[in-house]
């Protein structure tokens, strides 16, 4: 494969947090347009993978961008290069409206007119959100909160976006269209690393996985052969 078709390279990634390793030297690709999901138990190491590409946490080894070194540079640098992250827990402002919200992740840019059609362009594809553009963001459902923070990464105008557990707290329902709303933003051409525990849907969605134990990296492959792996299903899926 060709370094031009690989959006996200990891390779050896460490996080520790004093004397606990968190990430244990873990190497993985996220090509182009794909779906590419971490699968794995709380404590896994997945959320400091997602804030370690982020530039949130101190790291080893060496995350690039579409062939760009990462570490050592600034989050809101690494957004400006085409990187956002919805994290764990959605992080909304509550007490600001929908638009605010949406206008707060388009913060680094100063394409104005671009912004602009970029929000209608969104609210095209989340259309709840439209219809509550006006209303603070604490007042919406918990699924609608999770669409918001989708749409407020999107607002950077990312190429490459990290999703930390988005069907956390939801009902069902809430997390088909979840992930449904992921889905279309990937086939836009949005290249997507997931986290999530629901292994399941998770698997369903993406193109390629790789589990997460303990830190260590243990077995990777396309989504639907770890599907039919017996240790995944017994582990992951219920079976």
């Amino acid at each position: 494969m060709r370094m031009s078709d690989i959006a996200l390279a990891v390779e050896n990634l460490t996080v520790s947090y004093g004397d606990i390793h968190a990430v244990k030297g873990i190497s993985f690709e996220v090509r182009k347009g794909e779906i590419f999901t971490l699968i794995g138990a709380n404590g896994a190491g997945k959320t400091s993978t997602l804030r370690a590409i982020s530039g949130l946490l101190k790291s080893g080894g060496s995350i690039r961008l579409e062939g760009k070194e990462l570490r050592g540079i600034a989050p809101e640098k690494i957004v400006a290069l085409g990187l956002a992250q919805v994290p764990e827990g959605r992080g909304i402002f509550g007490n600001l409206t929908v638009k605010e919200n949406l206008q707060l992740g388009a913060w680094i840019r100063q394409d104005h007119k671009a912004v602009a059609a970029d929000m209608d362009r969104v609210l095209t594809t989340l259309p709840r959100l439209r219809e509550r553009i006006s209303q603070p963001a604490g007042t919406l459902s918990g699924g609608e909160q999770q669409m918001l923070a989708v749409a407020r990464a999107l607002m950077s105008r990312a190429s490459t976006l990290l999703l930390d557990e988005p069907s956390m707290g939801l009902a069902p329902k809430l997390v088909r269209e979840i992930y449904n709303v992921v889905r279309e933003i990937n086939q836009a051409g949005v290249t997507i690393l997931l986290v999530e525990q629901n292994a399941n849907i998770a698997l369903k969605l993406a193109h390629r996985a790789a589990v997460l134990e303990t830190g260590t990296i243990t077995l990777a492959g396309a989504s639907a052969e770890l599907l039919q792996n017996p240790r995944v299903q017994e582990a992951y899926l219920g079976a």
